[in-house]
Formats: structure tokens, C-alpha cells, sequence
């Protein structure tokens, strides 16, 4: 029987294809954005005892208490606003499914929602799905000058129309790993004061930033905090990419909502993962190390790639980086990432995957990303391939 489909124009994402051919060519696997490296000894035993104790069962639809207390904390801590435990956070299966409940519970038919390109490829389906449209607006790409992409808040203010509801926000980004500064923040506040607008911060990021700098979120601006949705990730903090365990923190309407949708789309998640990550987040060292943790292998990758014919782009945050291959071929993004992988056997993502419209001239910059939450050796075995390119 056919389906009339309500995304015909989605096939197989990006990284799904670059890791099919990373498997068939053997090759390195810089593209998708995951640890090859386990977690923390002391998170496993958690689990396990976790599971040993009992919490096998459902535990509460918006989350086991421990953990929202644990979130409460520390955004309280590092960020200075205290969320209700009770009615404003939300432990969700990951960030993934936080932003589809939240555009299905905020957006719907003849809204549109303003998107910031490159993004990341789950939003434009979650607002499809929800009936609304997408405005996506590009970011200054980068140049001699400015190595790093950069949002252009005119012209995301010129695309603010009666029908804009919510905009979304991705900082540190990915894929282009730039990070958020005071004056964006001043900008983005009055872009959406004495309006309805919505925003949501995907800020799974958070704490991987580097050279000193702090993660500026938008719960650290009270104008900000009272329309915001923020969406964070366990999966980044904790190298637990496949539990999918990430949250919410938004005021106690906006959660009412976004909560009616998510019981129905999976109602709780893993008891177990939950007790266990809020006895190990107790810890701040657990997050708050992971800048250094990460600089390290940011700086190995940067520093084995400069030694190559690849142009590297600074990395603020993410546990991604860019690298300019415009002096080694003239073909497109995806075409590079394609070539690289079968006569290279290296891996990685072209930028333009992240764009509308992958193929457009304007989404094309001779950029591709490198993941380095990768280990140490696979690093080296990577740079030492990439030195002969």
C-alpha cells in the first residue's frame, strides 16, 4: 500500500551514508559525531547498580526527581537561573526528541520558524512535521579575516515577519563549532522584545568549549530565559551518544505544553540511566573537565592537519572542526567527502549537508568537518592518511 509520505523530500541522512561508506572502504570515521572511546568506568557501575537496585520500571513522565535536581543546580551555578524542579525541566530521550515534542507542542500551520544555516539536519523535519514553515537564514561564512561563521542579526532581523514564531538558536554550533558572544545576545533580545517569539537554544554544547572562554546560555539573560526553550544532552557530557538521554529547562507554561506531547511520543525514559546519571553529574568535575579533555584532541587533529594541504578553521566549541580543501580539489563538498573516503579512507561530513539546499552554490564553501571525540591513535592514523591527499 502507498503512503502518502509527509517528508517525500527526505531520504537517508547525511551521516548515515558517510558511515555506510566509511564501513565498505574501511575507513576512518571523522564524519558522525561520536566518541569511539567508552565512558566513565564510574557511570557504568551506576548503571549497574541502578539496575541491581531496582529501577528497572517507569519511572515519572517528566523525569526522575534525583537528576532534575541535579539540573536545577547546576544551571543555577554556572548560569544563574534556578528552574522549578517541578514544573520546569523535563528529562527527555535525548536532544533529538526534545526538539521535535517542542515543535509539535509550540508550532503549527501558518506559523514559521526562523532557522540559522548551517543547521543541524533534525530541525527542518521537526517543523515540518509540526505544520509550520521554515525561514532559514545563512550565516556569514567565513573569511580571510574572520575564520569563523558568524550570525548576520540584520538579516535575521529582516526575516521577522506577523507570522514568526519561534526561532532557533545553536550555540557552540554545529557543525561550524562558532560560539555565542555578549553582543549576540544583546542583539537577539531586541530582536524579539515587544514580540510573541518564541525561542529555542539547542545547547547541547555547552560544555565543550575551549581557549578559557565560558558558555554564554540564554538562560543567563532574564528577557531571554522567559521565552526560551534550552536543550541539553547527556549524550555530549557523559560520551553516551546512544542512550539518548538529554532535557529541557523552559518556564511552566511553555513545559506544560511541551509535556503533553512528550508522554505520547515516549511517555519516560530509561530508569536506570536516569538514577545513575544524577548520582555522576553530582559531580561537576564530570562537565566541567570536559573543556580540557577536549582541547587536547581539538589541538591534535588541528595541529596534524596544518602539516597537510587542508586549510584549518579555529574550533571555539563542539567536539567539531572545519578544514578548507579548496587547494586540493574543485568538486563539491559532497563529492569531496565522498573521493576522501574511498581513495583516502578518511571520513568526514561536507558543511553543505547542513544547508536546505545542499546543492546550491551558496551552500558550498570547500568546507568539510572532522569529528575529534575520537581516540588518541585514531587521530594519528587519521592525519598520518590525510598527510598523503
Amino acid at each position: 500500500m502507498k503512503i502518502n509520505s509527509k517528508l517525500p523530500e527526505i531520504g537517508t541522512n547525511i551521516f548515515t551514508v558517510m558511515s555506510k561508506l566509511a564501513v565498505d572502504y574501511k575507513a576512518i570515521n571523522l564524519g558522525q559525531g561520536f566518541p569511539d572511546f567508552n565512558t566513565d568506568e564510574r557511570l557504568q557501575a551506576l548503571v549497574t547498580k541502578a539496575m541491581a537496585d531496582g529501577f528497572n520500571q517507569y519511572p515519572f513522565m517528566t523525569g526522575v526527581q534525583g537528576l532534575r535536581e541535579v539540573i536545577s543546580e547546576k544551571v543555577k551555578t554556572i548560569y544563574g537561573h534556578q528552574y522549578d524542579i517541578d514544573t520546569e525541566i523535563t528529562i527527555t530521550s535525548g536532544a533529538t526528541e526534545a526538539i521535535m515534542s517542542i515543535m509539535l507542542a509550540s508550532v503549527g500551520t501558518g506559523d514559521e520558524v526562523i532557522v540559522l544555516e548551517p543547521s543541524y539536519d533534525c530541525y527542518l523535519p521537526a517543523i515540518k512535521l509540526s505544520g509550520a514553515s521554515t525561514v532559514s537564514v545563512p550565516m556569514d561564512p567565513p573569511t580571510e579575516l574572520r575564520k569563523t561563521f558568524q550570525v548576520d542579526w540584520d538579516r535575521v532581523r529582516a526575516n521577522i515577519t506577523s507570522k514568526t514564531k519561534m526561532l532557533i538558536v545553536n550555540f557552540p554550533h554545529n557543525p561550524t563549532g562558532a560560539v555565542i558572544h555578549e553582543h549576540d545576545l544583546d542583539e537577539l533580545e531586541k530582536i524579539v522584545q515587544n514580540t510573541n517569539i518564541l525561542i529555542l537554544s539547542d545547547e547541547v554544547y555547552e560544555h565543550i568549549i575551549f581557549d578559557g572562554v565560558k558558555h554564554l546560555s540564554l538562560a543567563t539573560r532574564p528577557s531571554l530565559v522567559e521565552r526560551t526553550f534550552v536543550v541539553s544532552s547527556f549524550g555530549k557530557t557523559t560520551h553516551t551518544t546512544g542512550w539518548k538521554v538529554g532535557y529541557v529547562c523552559a518556564p511552566k507554561e511553555m513545559t506544560s505544553e511541551l509535556r503533553k506531547v512528550h508522554q505520547f511520543v515516549v511517555f519516560t525514559v530509561p530508569s536506570n540511566l536516569q538514577h545513575a546519571l544524577a548520582a555522576y553529574t553530582k559531580d561537576a568535575s564530570t562537565y566541567l573537565n570536559l573543556p580540557a579533555f577536549y582541547q587536547k584532541k581539538r589541538d591534535q587533529l588541528t595541529a596534524g592537519l596544518q602539516e597537510t594541504r587542508f586549510k584549518v578553521l579555529p574550533s571555539p566549541g563542539t567536539f567539531f572542526l572545519l578544514a578548507d580543501y579548496s587547494e586540493i580539489a574543485k568538486i563539491s563538498e559532497a563529492d569531496f567527502a565522498i573521493w576522501l573516503t574511498k581513495e583516502y579512507g578518511v571520513t568526514v561530513i561536507p558543511v553543505s549537508a547542513f544547508y536546505k539546499d545542499s546543492n546550491a552554490e551558496a551552500s558550498n564553501h570547500n568546507l568539510v568537518r572532522f569529528c575529534f571525540a575520537k581516540k588518541e591513535e585514531t587521530l594519528a592514523n587519521a592525519i598520518e592518511k590525510l598527510k598523503k591527499v
